[in-house]
Parts: structure tokens; sequence; C-alpha cells
């Protein structure tokens, strides 16, 4: 099932818990769209793509965010990829079993701004985990096109 970009209707202002997939951890943040600002929040462990849906559970309610974003991991040549497709489910997933509405936004070089900005900050990447800084990234990203339409 494919996953819009925006809600049909646009609320404002939005918060919104993003999500940067990927096989073995799902970096996560939270912001808000008056500032279009986003704080990493978490790092989930995923086992083959799976997280443990308890953690995913607990960000949801802990943050109570209005909708989520996910992170579309094109190819660079903007093809589809197989990682895209499992973003798309889980996105979808995320979507059926909290009844909150995904969204989603192409990350291509998500995780290279990451790195950038980790290394600009002369934080250690333990600190500051490459995924959950790419989640910030990537709703940071999705709030300043949201904030055009």
């Amino acid at each position: 099932m494919p996953i819009n970009l925006f809600p049909s209707t646009c609320p404002n202002p939005i918060t919104a818990l993003s999500f940067d997939y990927g096989t073995e951890r799902i970096g996560v943040a939270f912001g808000q769209s008056i500032s279009a600002t986003a704080k990493a929040v978490a790092v989930l462990d995923a086992k083959n793509g799976v997280p443990d849906w308890g953690q995913v559970k607990k960000l949801l309610e802990e943050w109570k965010p209005d909708c989520c974003v996910v992170g579309l991991p094109y190819n660079m040549d903007g093809s589809s990829s197989e990682l895209l497709n499992r973003a798309i489910k889980f996105a979808n997933r995320v979507s059926g079993r909290f009844k909150i509405n995904c969204y989603g936004i192409d990350e291509r070089l998500s995780s290279k701004a990451a790195i950038n900005q980790i290394i600009n900050s002369q934080e250690s990447r333990k600190k500051k985990p490459i995924d959950g800084v790419a989640a910030q990234i990537i709703l940071e990203s999705w709030f300043n096109e949201y904030n055009l339409q």
C-alpha cells in the first residue's frame, strides 16, 4: 500500500514522531511544526527490520504525536529498493497497530547528513547515535516541506 507524503488537510500546529527505518536499528525523533524542529529520542533495536512493538507503543504513549513520519530510502537514482518496500511496510504496520496516520518523506542522504552533524558538533557517536540524528533530520525536513503546504 503506498504511503502519503502529507495529510489531505494540513492542521497547524502538528506534532510527529519520526522513524529512520533500518533492519538492525530504527532511529526515533519527536518534533513539532511551529518551529519545524525535532529531537532524537531513541534508537530501537530491530531483528531483521522488526522492532519490539512494545517499545514503539511506549514511545507513542509517551510523546502522544499527532502523526508519524517514516523516512523512505529511495536509491540515489530515485528508484525503489527492497529497503524502501520494507520501510513502507513498517509505516503501514505502525499505522494499523496503533491507529495513527503515518506519512513518508524521501530520506536520501539523511544518514550522511547525520554523520556530518555529529562530527561538526564534536559529540561522539555513542552520545548521539546516527540513527536518532537521522530521524531528527528526516522529521525536520518533513516539517519544512509540510509548512509550505
